[in-house]
């Protein structure tokens, strides 16, 4: 049975032109319709329509903010090329054992896509001190202060090499898969650092372990996983301490968070075609404030939709009320088996990170179930 077609966008003709030309070069089939015929320059607008099968495919391309360009595809084209040859998984690490725990999820992951891992530590040292002339009574202060820094640095070099060992002595006892891995340390604000390299290096996800219930709020105010879950354009993986799984095999059952917002549909386009070598079963889940029966609808024909899209996965839905949204996520996981709570973390402004934290940050710290964000 032929796909039917639905309407991507309705745009001026000489847009819908480029448009077209960008789809079809990407191998997906477009049509222009409603076209004024005899002047089509001046129409109104025009809609430019697919295969209902293209449609995850095609949001990604009119999402990007550069598809009008002209040398689009080339550049695609040449972006996929540069980051097939450099596939990295990057786990920040701090010597802890929860650190521990994602390298063995990093490892594991890195294996499956055939990727480089890179453990990356940033260490914070106030270098800088005022400049004080030879031979006054503060310059011991400063070569005092110049060898706690150097003191400092190699106790991180001790336990850089320290883990280094661990993760070798698991790949010779085959804990962990034999794959190659870098050590990296970097001087600087470990949050601002990891998203640093993240910018320059493109990583496929950057896996990272945080702590659990136990931890006093106080503490998790400026936590570098919350801040990195905001910022960072790529994957993030967010292992709880005391969870039980131990690679990406053992993952079973997703939620995967929905607002009903079309970026949805290309944040679930992107997890199957990341995790396309693992196997789990999907549930769709809306967090609520009220009692809506269109709620059901929307979630039952994104339920149908994906199904078409994707026939191998087994997929469900459900709706949770949003009056105590933690606690009642929590029954959620434990009563419906959950292994991982995925979540879309769209980029919001300053105000709103700092007024009105994300569900992601809230997570993170009020569960023991592995947060993966996708952006």
């Amino acid at each position: 049975m032929e796909d039917k077609l639905v309407t991507l966008a309705i745009l001026t003709y000489a847009k819908a032109q480029i448009l077209k030309n960008v789809l079809e070069a990407e191998g997906i089939e477009a049509y222009i319709h409603n076209v004024n015929l005899i002047q089509p320059v001046i129409s109104s607008g025009v809609r430019v329509r697919i295969k209902e099968s293209d449609l995850p495919h095609a949001l990604q391309i009119i999402e990007s903010s550069t598809w009008l360009a002209e040398d689009i595809v080339k550049e695609q084209e040449e972006s996929n090329k540069e980051r097939n040859k450099q596939k990295k998984v990057l786990i920040p690490v701090d010597f802890s054992d929860y650190s521990l725990k994602a390298c063995q999820f990093g490892f594991s992951f890195a294996k499956s896509i055939n990727a480089e891992v890179i453990l990356l530590h940033a260490y914070f040292s106030p270098i800088y001190v005022p400049t004080i002339p030879y031979g006054t009574e503060n310059f011991n202060f400063q070569i005092e202060r110049e060898d706690s820094i150097k003191s400092m640095i190699e106790t991180v070099h001790k336990e850089l090499n320290k883990l280094s060992d661990t993760i070798k002595k698991k790949v010779e006892n085959g804990e962990f898969p034999n794959i190659k891995y870098t050590c990296i340390l970097r001087d600087g604000i470990p949050e601002e650092e990891i998203l640093r390299y993240a910018k320059e290096y493109k990583p496929q996800i950057i896996i990272m372990g945080t702590r659990g219930r136990s931890q006093k709020d106080i503490d998790l105010i400026g936590s570098v996983t919350a801040e990195v879950i905001e910022r960072s354009k790529t994957f993030v993986y967010a292992i709880p301490e005391h969870t039980p799984l131990k690679t990406f095999n053992d993952i079973k059952k997703v939620a995967f968070v929905t607002n009903f917002d079309q970026r949805d549909l290309i944040a679930f386009d992107t997890l199957i075609t990341a995790f396309k070598s693992f196997y789990f079963a999907i549930s769709f889940i809306h967090l609520s404030t009220e009692n809506d029966a269109w709620n059901e609808i929307k979630l039952a024909g994104i339920k149908d939709y994906f199904q078409k899209q994707y026939p191998q996965l087994e997929l469900d839905y459900n709706v949770i009320k949003e009056d105590n949204i933690l606690n009642n996520l929590d029954k959620y996981v434990k009563e419906e088996n959950i292994d991982v709570i995925c979540i879309t973390n769209y980029k919001r402004n300053i105000f709103a990170r700092l007024f009105n934290p994300s569900i992601a940050r809230k997570m993170i710290f009020h569960a023991n179930t592995p947060i993966l964000v996708i952006k």
